[in-house]
């Protein structure tokens, strides 16, 4: 039988670690690849933070590399929560101790336009009901010491989410090559990371096809006005106090923050 209040002291466990103080993987509550105690724990700390004000927005597509599935040692992506307070403007500056240890991944960002169904999606579907497309900057976080995560730690925790960025040029679905266009991540004005849209799932709409169809299963279908972070086209780059970040994206133009510490 699961004991589930094991599940609401590792979310809490998460929580109070957003004060800056890391926690250790969540091995002693938490098998590695417990995904539906994971997805609990993350489901405990939404409804808190819904509870407390916070807006859902959107969500995130994580583990879309085969690399980092493999490294992790699954066989599918996982999800976490976009809430309104995440985002940052284009060419702003990072709050001041909001983040612990982040790294920035240059991604797709899919606007909404239409409720989809609450059944299974299609890729037609979901092309359909996209509004614009911009550039954006996920910037990722583990409240998990030293990044030592497992897959369910990553999910347990918002699927490693803290901020995100999107360009200011929203851009229609229709003429753009989201598969071959390619993706540059600078830090300080030097290359950090290189990409193409092809390294998301093999195209960013399917990582936003199999967001849409797993989010249907557990009856909260993606709506018009949400924002979908498609997944990482390269490499992370890890942040220092200080570091001024642009990724530019074939077709999409360019998006930037400053981190400061």
């Amino acid at each position: 039988m699961v004991n589930k209040s094991i599940w609401n002291d590792l979310a809490t466990r998460l929580r109070d670690a957003y004060s800056g103080q890391t926690v250790p993987p969540l091995r002693d509550g938490l098998d590695s690849r417990d995904v539906e105690a994971a997805y609990a724990i993350q489901a405990i700390n939404t409804r808190f933070w819904e509870a407390a004000g916070r807006r859902i927005v959107g969500r995130k597509v994580g583990l879309t590399a085969k690399a980092v599935q493999q490294q992790l040692g699954v066989d599918q992506p996982d999800f976490g929560v976009l809430f309104h307070d995440m985002e940052l403007p284009d060419g702003a500056t990072s709050p001041a101790g909001r983040l612990i240890q982040p790294k920035a991944e240059a991604e797709v960002a899919l606007i909404i336009g239409a409720d989809l169904p609450a059944g299974t999606v299609t890729r037609d579907q979901v092309e359909a009901a996209v509004a614009g497309v911009a550039a954006a900057i996920e910037i990722v976080d583990s409240r998990i010491a030293d990044w030592k995560i497992t897959f369910a730690d990553t999910v347990a925790d918002n699927g490693s989410s803290a901020m995100f960025v999107l360009g200011k040029d929203r851009k229609p679905l229709a003429g753009l090559d989201l598969w071959t266009c390619g993706m540059a991540l600078e830090v300080n004005g030097s290359v950090a990371s290189l990409g193409a849209g092809v390294a998301c799932l093999g195209h960013p709409l399917n990582a936003a096809t199999w967001l849409a169809n797993t989010l249907a299963e557990r009856g909260e279908p993606l709506r018009k006005g949400d924002v979908v972070l498609t997944g990482a086209l390269g490499p992370m780059a890890a942040l220092q106090p200080g570091d001024s970040v642009k990724a530019t994206i074939g077709g999409l133009g360019s998006v930037g923050f400053t981190y400061e510490g």
